[in-house]
């Protein structure tokens, strides 16, 4: 059997396992591991051996837990709900002010946690009963809850990015700089939308009545914004001295993590309950990481060695005749499909070991590319008909709310996401010149 034939079987198993609903990184693994055996016979078996001692020797993977340690912390103890009062005072006169001030919020959120699940969870149990009470517009609210909880997976930490770091073996540092300013341009992008949607029509999001600005006394609106810096305070120790090199990345994270314990303790909501949830919440979030990082590691070892990048790279290449950016282009695409029917994590492992070897044999900088895939994932996060956001904000949304609606209030997000994704593909410097600054070359 020719190594394309059994690089097209392995891919058509996976995705059989995949539909029957098996876990990600069971039928990846399984896959992998069936495929050694039989290729190499007995020896095969430590394929998957030797990339289970590769995890456990990666340093940077220690900042997996301790971000999402953070994130949690800050919002089992309610700290987050600070943060939003605080926006909730400064945006509050503004039309569309509450709207621009959620997405400030799920900035500051993805900053502390990495997930997009966290945003979109805050956002529909703090800012969206907010908003509707406010009288914003349900469908807008929907949408910009939807967008600014995607920012999770590219503002750093991204956990997303940590596992694309493994797999493409690139410096995790590097991945989550080069995601910053992507992150900052969309969120203003967002901004900049909602602004000119309020401004041209404040029904959308009107701004906050005098009566409702004269409730809260000067030492309430005092207490709230200093509330609300703890967290801004603690994002900003922590990358200030990873960016200055007085720390490690593994040891921003843990200063970090002390930080939001030491914030919780303070405001004096360090709970039993708010330490079991935390710990709980931080330990199955890494634990399914870990075993999707593993999977996709012996998955990827089998696919290298049967060569099939190269075959693939030729048919690309010389067969079809395509440029560089055309595959590149084709590669996205691919990926906004996938994301219509799977998770981001999902589709990197799938494709990972096809794709990543090749943008690297297209001399592609591999940090650059995995900023763009993380923003098309965001993008497929929020597209129908199976995207991961659109049933989170289901499942969380108020009943009315209806699907019709969640479906409809990404139209004009996802339209400015890709604007965004064009953007930082035709001027690669947006991702690659803070973390060049950083690392001096």
């Amino acid at each position: 059997m020719s190594y394309e034939l059994i690089a097209i079987l392995m891919f058509s198993t996976m995705m059989v396992l995949l539909i029957t609903g098996q876990r990600v990184y069971g039928a990846i693994g399984f896959v992998a591991v069936i495929f050694s055996l039989l290729l190499w016979g007995d020896g095969g078996a430590e394929i998957a051996f030797s990339s289970g001692i590769k995890l456990m020797k990666w340093y940077p993977l220690l900042t997996l837990p301790m971000f999402i340690f953070m994130g949690y912390m800050l919002s089992e103890s309610g700290i987050a709900d600070d943060l939003y009062r605080m926006f909730h005072i400064a945006m509050g006169p503004v039309n569309g002010g509450l709207a621009i001030g959620t997405i400030l919020l799920m900035v500051i959120i993805s900053a502390m946690n990495g997930l997009s699940v966290a945003g979109m969870a805050i956002g529909a149990s703090i800012a969206l009963p907010e908003l509707l009470r406010r009288g914003y517009d349900k469908i807008m609210v929907t949408g910009v809850i939807q967008a600014g909880s995607s920012l999770g997976i590219l503002v750093p930490p991204s956990v997303v990015l940590v596992l694309y770091g493994m797999i493409a073996r690139q410096p995790v540092g590097k991945l989550w700089l080069a995601g910053a300013l992507p992150g900052l341009l969309m969120a203003g992008m967002f901004i900049v939308y909602i602004a000119v949607r309020c401004w041209m029509n404040p029904m959308l999001g009107p701004a906050l009545p005098r009566e409702a600005r004269e409730e809260l006394t000067a030492r309430d609106k005092l207490r709230f914004v200093v509330a609300g810096l703890i967290p801004l305070a603690i994002f900003a120790s922590m990358m200030g001295l990873f960016v200055t090199g007085k720390t490690s990345l593994v040891e921003s994270s843990a200063v970090g993590a002390v930080g939001a314990m030491l914030a919780a303790l303070v405001r004096g909501r360090l709970t039993f309950k708010v330490i079991h949830d935390t710990c709980q919440k931080t330990l199955g979030i890494s634990c399914m990481f870990m075993w999707i990082i593993l999977a996709a590691l012996a998955f990827g070892a089998v696919f290298d060695g049967l060569g099939a990048v190269k075959a693939i790279e030729a048919f690309f290449v010389d067969r079809l005749a395509l440029s560089p950016w055309e595959i590149l282009i084709m590669m996205q695409i691919s990926y906004l499909i996938m994301g219509m029917f799977l998770d981001d994590t999902a589709m990197l492992v799938i494709v990972a070991p096809l794709y990543v070897p090749l943008v690297g044999a297209l001399d592609f900088d591999l940090v650059w590319y995995g900023v763009l895939y993380t923003i098309t994932c965001q993008i497929a996060y929020m597209t129908p008909p199976f995207g991961y956001n659109l049933f989170l904000m289901r499942a969380m949304a108020p009943p009315q709310i209806s699907l019709g609606d969640i479906y409809r209030s990404i139209v004009p997000f996802v339209a400015v996401m890709l604007v965004a994704l064009v953007i930082v593909m035709a001027f690669p410097q947006i991702a690659l010149w803070l973390p060049g600054l950083v690392y001096g070359h």
